[in-house]
């Protein structure tokens, strides 16, 4: 049995238990991972439905289609991570920093990214109807095709952004910054852009 420490929380593992079912079972059972270090952590398909990973440190993490439904992130490290095809509906990641994270179809319908940090990241594909991005930077972000519907994107940063054929429509952007952005067939039906720097 080897005991894994992750930044004072104190979890055992069996030599039949890979630390991605040790994180499973710490989440399953109610188990708190504030500040925890999962950097470059394999935790592909797992299953962490409402984990409590506030200010954790994903750095690097393989997060390949799993579920974070309704998890709370915020202010976690998530920079370079891969989260192609996660399931964030409802999460929390309000204050995240997910520079450089791929996003790739990933479903964040309704998650809150207020003041999140999404600099060069790749959301191509990624559902964000509802999303809370109130403030995010999003400076470089690829949106190729993002489903931004309804979305709040207030004071949001999305300087050389590129939206081609995102769907922008009943999404708020007032006082956005778009300066550079490629809005190319873009759909911009009902969307709120006073005071958007264009």
């Amino acid at each position: 049995m080897e005991i894994v420490d992750i930044s004072g929380k104190i979890l055992f593992l069996d030599d039949s238990e890979t630390l991605k079912q040790c994180v499973e079972n710490a989440v399953t059972s109610g188990c708190d991972l504030l500040d925890a270090n999962l950097q470059g952590a394999d935790l592909r398909r797992a299953k962490l439905m409402g984990a409590k990973l506030e200010n954790a440190d994903l750095r690097c993490a393989d997060l390949l289609d799993a579920n974070l439904r309704g998890a709370v992130l915020r202010d976690a490290d998530l920079r370079g991570a891969d989260l192609r095809g996660t399931d964030l509906r409802g999460a929390d990641l309000m204050g995240a920093v997910l520079r450089d994270a791929e996003l790739w179809d990933a479903n964040l319908m309704g998650a809150n990214l207020e003041n999140a940090d999404l600099r060069d990241a790749y959301l191509w594909g990624a559902k964000l109807m509802g999303a809370k991005l109130e403030n995010a930077d999003l400076w470089g972000a690829n949106l190729m095709g993002v489903n931004l519907e309804n979305a709040n994107l207030r004071g949001a940063d999305l300087r050389d952004a590129n939206l081609r054929g995102a769907v922008l429509r009943d999404a708020d952007l007032r006082g956005a910054d778009l300066m550079g952005a490629d809005l190319q067939g873009a759909d911009l039906r009902r969307t709120v852009l006073r005071d958007a720097v264009l």
